[in-house]
């Protein structure tokens, strides 16, 4: 599908690719959001999918909001656009398979933010990346605030946060923020190989262990043991796993087909 400025394209064994491509940086204006929104509703509903990469055309992955727009928008019209674009983040993040954010040059304030909501964070060599919001007397209002503190712990977010600062590649990934950082001629290929080798993966339980993870995080243990033995159940008598233990005792390699 594509909805300029973006593009979702499918790749092999249930991979999802979704490109950012408004030139020059990205900017979230009301053109890029609409079209994002747009495309996490198809990819909602895609029970085929093992796993997304959002990424980007250009220089950059998201510079962040269209200030140009930003400035002819009424008090008003900033009302409704930010819980849109925080509800964008929030699609990313409720996807049920894992989401892997491809991010080359600059990811600031919500192109950041996008970059929080997927589940893994690769880094070219030469990106940056930060909240910039209070150095604009604002503050994130796509989730930044929230997922940032659960991703690397509320000291490093309030640093980030109140800082306003980029930071490099190496910096986010010492910070724990990035997954991984990668020569920048090959992101896109390390993506596609992380990518492949989780959609390698029973799809069932991948989607499962996600749940579980992402539910249980504030629980109690027990609760959160109730959660895990629950996604468990979900797996048992699955096609799937019997197609795993099969093929153990073939000695090859399974052949998944997400039922």
């Amino acid at each position: 599908m594509t909805v300029a400025p973006v593009r979702l394209e499918s790749g092999e064994n249930g991979v999802r690719v979704l490109t950012m491509d408004k030139p020059p940086v990205n900017a979230l204006g009301r053109e890029l959001v609409d079209a994002l929104a747009t495309a996490l509703t198809e990819l909602r509903e895609d029970t085929t999918a093992r796993c997304l990469i959002l990424r980007s055309e250009g220089r950059h992955f998201c510079a962040g909001a269209d200030l140009k727009e930003r400035l002819g928008m009424s008090l008003e019209q900033v009302r409704e656009f930010v819980p849109r674009l925080g509800g964008v983040c929030a699609a990313v993040a409720a996807l049920p398979f894992p989401t892997i954010a491809a991010v080359r040059g600059t990811a600031a304030g919500g192109g950041c933010e996008l970059a929080l909501a997927c589940d893994l964070r690769l880094l070219s060599d030469d990106a940056r990346i930060g909240l910039r919001e209070t150095a604009l007397a604002i503050l994130p209002g796509a989730g930044g605030t929230q997922r940032l503190s659960r991703i690397a712990g509320i000291a490093v977010a309030k640093r980030w946060i109140f800082t306003a600062q980029l930071y490099s590649a190496v910096e986010a990934h010492a910070d724990g923020i990035a997954t991984a950082v990668v020569p920048g001629d090959r992101l896109d290929d390390e993506a596609t190989k992380l990518a492949a080798a989780i959609a390698a993966n029973g799809p069932v339980a991948v989607r499962l262990a996600k749940k579980a993870i992402e539910g249980g995080w504030d629980l109690s243990m027990d609760e959160a043991l109730a959660l895990e033995w629950q996604c468990y159940e979900g797996v048992l008598g699955t096609a799937d796993r019997d197609e795993a233990l099969q093929a153990f005792a073939e000695k090859r390699a399974p052949r998944f087909t997400g039922r």
